[in-house]
């Protein structure tokens, strides 16, 4: 009762500094008015309960809420048509969506970081979240506490689960180094040059280069020393010192300066993200608990039912440990079970992403560098250790965003047309690279059968995009996206939609792939949106591809349009004697290619005079497993086929 009590105090306290900070800027005078209905008793807590029984079972869609729906003018603030500009999407205009994607088949929302950020900097606006002011205050521009519990209701009146995405590495641009203490940031040119004394140097205080040190002062004369920050009071675009007051504190950040080399272990997890983004230093027991307390906070006030968590190989693994364990405990004593927390390290290295679920300690080269020790955090706080609820564990994430795969076989394979071997290689990686136990208090699923799958979202150029750089397509783009997508849906795991895929949508990196899903007029009858309305579908009606295991039963290194099973990768889903189904996909762009080789059919552990049903083809083609369970599927160029065995046929579906 104590701990609660704590945790109101510090959010009313931060909450009434934040509105009397705002009072007095005449520029924010709508985003103020847009913030009245906060008045209803915004401490309240909500009704929570655990609305997902299987995580697998949920088909994810990540929304940018700036960018899906306009519902509500009167917060719209700063509104443009420019790409990096505001747009006036909020939780309004996408609690009226929800009947599209309930139509689509989407069964739980991702949306987008819901607090208040730096408004614009540098000619950029915060309109994607990743700029942290205040911790304790929603984003004004997406509407109030109000109109994020309709929008969670609303889902949940659906059967849909909202899942909140959440920063704790950094904060925006809210303060520069003052390496000159001269009370000013500069941006200029430090040194004469003269007699080469003194080199010239071009150093932004807002943004200088990593030191690892910490960012030093610089003095015409003396020794030099840790360079002072200062805290921007600028309302008008809300570079305002963070809340809570702890992030007040120049000993929280890191203040080393910007990464240079994201394969330094020390610049990678305590240096500012490029763009000024300070690093949290979240080895610190107070900023472990303030995390805790804010997030766990929203929780209660929302009712939401996961986190998606930014930057994970940015953090400590002992903070993921530590805020994890914590979050579960104390949601689960508040009667919220099977909060999902999966999270993004965004990197191709395989061992790297999924070393974030495993429970060994270290779990990594990285988290030994760093000196991850759990008899020292659970040790006093003196000691560098940080007492929880309960003694820490190894527990961390429940899953992760399948960053390798994305790369390695939805750009490889599917895109390029590379060898259909990099799939399976990279599948039999997960028994050595994720954890194989689920977490206590979790989600009741081990991380490797619970990898969180995409083919686009907001930090990669589209799966459809063509432009300078890019690897040109081997096969028609739309084609090769609906074998994709067919192979996301049907694999372990739980797809992830990124807003737009439906609408075949194209933008290059960032913020080109950041559309206004309302320029598509939310067109149901879109090729691309009826043909994963018809995938989800087919993933709820057999539970085979939700639950069921997975083993691969052919892949190739051949690719050449001589090779009869150039392209082809098949798997199952399942029990051959009981919910079973096999997928076979052909990403070849040019030829015909099977299921054979050299005379070699694929074998299946399905008995002899099995009639299995392709439930894709219009004529609902049948095929007869022969001797071993043996099956030749034929297919065309970048195409597939979901083969359900004919007494399992759902008709209708």
């Amino acid at each position: 009762m104590d701990r609660r009590r704590s945790r109101l105090s510090l959010w009313r306290t931060a909450r009434a500094a934040a509105l009397a900070r705002a009072a007095g800027a005449a520029s924010l005078a709508l985003l103020a008015a847009a913030c009245a209905e906060l008045d209803e008793e915004p401490t309240r807590s909500a009704s929570l309960g655990a609305h997902a029984s299987d995580w697998r079972e949920e088909i994810i869609y990540q929304v940018l809420i700036d960018r899906f729906a306009d519902g509500d003018a009167g917060n719209n603030h700063r509104v443009s048509s420019a790409p990096g500009r505001w747009h006036g999407g909020d939780w309004k205009g996408l609690e009226e969506g929800l009947p599209y994607l309930e139509a689509l088949g989407v069964t739980a929302l991702w949306i987008s970081p819901i607090v208040k950020n730096v408004d614009t900097d540098a000619g950029v606006d915060g309109y994607h979240g990743y700029w942290t002011q205040d911790f304790t205050e929603l984003n004004p521009h997406f509407g109030d506490v109000a109109s994020l519990r309709r929008l969670v209701a609303s889902a949940h009146d659906r059967g849909m689960k909202v899942i909140l995405d959440v920063v704790t590495n950094h904060v925006g641009q809210l303060f520069y180094y003052d390496i000159n203490e001269n009370g000013q940031p500069d941006g200029g040119v430090h040194g004469s040059g003269e007699d080469g004394r003194r080199q010239l140097e071009a150093v932004n205080e807002y943004d200088p280069e990593f030191d690892p040190r910490g960012v030093q002062a610089r003095r015409p004369f003396g020794k030099s020393r840790p360079a002072p920050i200062v805290f921007r009071h600028e309302p008008a675009t809300n570079h305002l010192p963070p809340q809570p007051e702890l992030f007040q504190d120049p000993d929280v950040y890191n203040r080393k300066g910007r990464i240079l080399d994201f394969e330094d272990v020390d610049q990678l997890v305590h240096g500012d993200l490029p763009g000024g983004l300070k690093d949290i230093d979240t080895s610190r027991c107070d900023v472990k608990r303030a995390m805790v307390d804010v997030f766990v906070r929203w929780v209660e006030l929302t009712d939401v039912d996961g986190f998606r968590i930014d930057t994970l190989k940015h953090v400590e693994h002992e903070f993921w440990r530590y805020f994890t364990q914590n979050v579960r405990l104390q949601l689960a004593a508040m009667g919220k079970t099977d909060f999902f927390m999966f999270g993004e390290a965004f990197d191709g290295k395989d061992d790297l992403v999924g070393s974030f679920t495993k429970h060994e300690v270290p779990a990594h080269p990285h988290d030994e560098a760093l000196g991850g020790d759990l008899e020292r955090e659970n040790g006093d706080e003196a000691e560098g250790g940080c007492p929880g609820a309960a003694p820490i564990t190894g527990d961390s994430v429940d899953s992760v965003l399948y960053f390798p795969q994305l790369y390695r076989v939805f750009h490889d394979v599917f895109r390029d047309a590379r060898a259909t071997r990099r799939i399976e290689e990279l599948w039999d990686a997960r028994a050595l690279n994720y954890g194989a136990e689920p977490n206590a208090n979790g989600i009741g699923v081990p991380p490797l059968k619970a990898l969180v799958n995409f083919i686009d979202n907001h930090d990669v150029p589209r799966f459809l995009h063509v432009g300078p750089g890019a690897s040109p397509f081997k096969a028609d783009p739309e084609a090769a996206l609906k074998n994709a997508l067919l192979f996301l849906f049907t694999e372990e795991g739980i797809p992830c939609l990124y807003y737009g895929t439906e609408q075949g949508f194209s933008g290059g990196d960032d913020p080109a792939n950041r559309e206004d899903l309302w320029e598509s007029g939310y067109d149901t009858e879109h090729p691309l949106f009826r043909w994963i309305q018809r995938l989800a579908a087919l993933r709820k009606g057999y539970q085979a591809l939700t639950v069921g295991e997975q083993r691969v039963r052919w892949s190739t290194e051949r690719t050449g349009e001589g090779d009869e099973d150039a392209g082809i990768f098949a798997f199952e889903r399942g029990e051959p004697d009981g919910d079973y189904a096999l997928v076979v996909l052909n990403t070849h762009p040019r030829k015909q290619s099977a299921t054979r080789f050299n005379g070699a059919a694929m074998e299946t552990g399905l008995t002899r005079g099995t009639v299995l049903v392709d439930v894709l083809s219009p004529e609902k083609k049948t095929y007869r497993a022969g001797a071993n369970g043996a099956v030749t599927v034929k297919l065309p160029p970048v195409s597939g086929a979901l083969l359900i065995p004919e007494d399992q046929i759902i008709h209708g579906l």
